[in-house]
């Protein structure tokens, strides 16, 4: 393998720029993406959450990259320094990202790219100064190993794009299953147009919507709001065991050394499915604490900052700042789930604390929900459990490939493994 400076197989390398905030010409009706480097870590941008105006590009330095270039966060909080990601269509960025137009004559940009997510640690101990920044020569004179031919670098970069590929395709997937589960429960049980057969006055898959249909609705004071007449209203904590979670003492090592019990943060519940875990515990952390080991299916709610919920998919303990709601003989998680999350408006409107909002485990017991009578849960229940069921199967299957991956990654990137001509 030959060996040479990113900058010696790149046509550009320069940083983004922030336009002005305080002049709405630059922001107003923007059409042209603006990326921020707390985007940057998947393979792909697609698009951005923020666009500036054509004025901005005319009236400042700021450049608009094409289509394919790397994308490298120079800053960030946390684990963002080091990340990158190649973008999909001609945006611009913020300073703080600095982005690489690979020479397509000299290299192959998806090579590149697997080659420097190999080198992630490496550049981010590159960092300096009081904040740790990188800098943009850093990254222009960072070394590249290349195989002989860029048609190597082609068939390398294949393999891995391949496995990606799939695992884009399975979380596509999920999000279209997730979507229609959530449609359908809030077909049901939001708008209380669940099928419904008036003859005999029972829930029924050819039947008509309840409500569009004239069902007999009724005013419930504690919803503020008509439902289906005969429908229960309850308290969450009522009907479901509720968990707060617990952190085992942390200067303990036999709390956390040759651990193998699934531990999870708050932040790792914005994951859905949650299906591993950062950090994990032993047996005796668990005895030892206030955390509970709950089963698989198990919601689970982030109750600090954001309130987020998701999906146990394995049998997990939580920190301090999870509630979890155990699945009961009426109340699975596919009921459960999708009516936290038509709730996370209501509930963010209710934490308090100025340094860090949160909520605690009583304002989710004390949720109100409208249950429908059983043979209704069940119909609900026979179609949605094997969404769910999928959407778990994917969620793994995207677990062993992105091993698979990253097992292969540094092999391919440093010859010990070969592509066949």
């Amino acid at each position: 393998m030959a060996t040479k400076r990113l900058s010696e197989i790149s046509t550009r390398i320069s940083s983004g720029l922030t336009p002005l905030r305080s002049n709405p010409e630059f922001w107003k009706n923007g059409t042209i993406p603006w990326l921020k480097t707390e985007q940057l870590g998947e393979k792909y941008i697609y698009d951005t959450n923020e666009y500036i105006s054509v004025a901005a590009v005319e009236k400042t330095s700021i450049k608009v990259f094409p289509r394919n270039t790397l994308s490298i966060a120079m800053y960030g909080e946390g684990k963002t320094r080091g990340n990158l990601s190649i973008i999909k269509k001609p945006m611009a960025t913020n300073q703080a990202c600095c982005n690489v137009e690979i020479d397509s004559d000299k290299a192959d940009y998806e090579y590149i790219y697997y080659f420097l997510k190999t080198q992630y640690e490496e550049l981010r101990n590159l960092s300096s100064g009081v904040r740790k920044n990188l800098n943009s020569n850093d990254i222009k004179n960072y070394p590249i190993r290349l195989p002989k031919t860029k048609d190597e670098q082609t068939k390398i970069a294949s393999v891995l794009k391949s496995l990606d590929a799939k695992i884009e395709l399975n979380n596509r997937i999920n999000a279209e299953l997730e979507a229609m589960a959530k449609t359908l429960y809030d077909y049901w049980f939001v708008q209380f147009d669940f099928p419904f057969d008036f003859a005999q006055g029972k829930s029924d898959a050819n039947g008509k919507p309840y409500k569009t249909s004239g069902g007999k609705m009724v005013y419930n004071p504690a919803l503020k709001r008509k439902i289906p007449e005969g429908w229960e209203v309850t308290k969450i904590g009522k009907i479901a065991k509720t968990v707060l979670g617990g952190t085992p003492d942390t200067g303990v090592d036999e709390y956390w050394k040759n651990a193998d019990i699934p531990w999870l943060s708050s932040a790792e519940i914005a994951s859905f499915p949650v299906i591993t875990s950062e950090q994990k515990t032993t047996q005796k952390g668990i005895e030892n604490s206030a955390a509970t080991i709950l089963p698989k299916g198990t919601v689970v709610i982030s109750i600090v900052r954001y309130i987020r919920s998701s999906i146990l998919g394995i049998d997990a303990a939580t920190n301090q700042s999870v509630v979890g709601i155990k699945e009961c003989s009426r109340l699975k998680s596919s009921f459960i789930y999708p009516y936290f999350c038509g709730e996370v408006p209501r509930l963010m409107g209710l934490r308090t604390g100025a340094q860090q909002p949160h909520i605690n485990k009583g304002v989710i017991e004390d949720s109100s929900i409208a249950l429908p009578p059983d043979d209704i849960l069940e119909s609900y229940y026979e179609i949605t459990t094997p969404i769910y069921e999928q959407v778990m199967n994917l969620a793994f299957q995207n677990y062993e490939l992105i091993k698979l991956r990253d097992w292969l990654l540094p092999m391919l990137m440093n010859g010990q493994v070969t592509v066949k001509q």
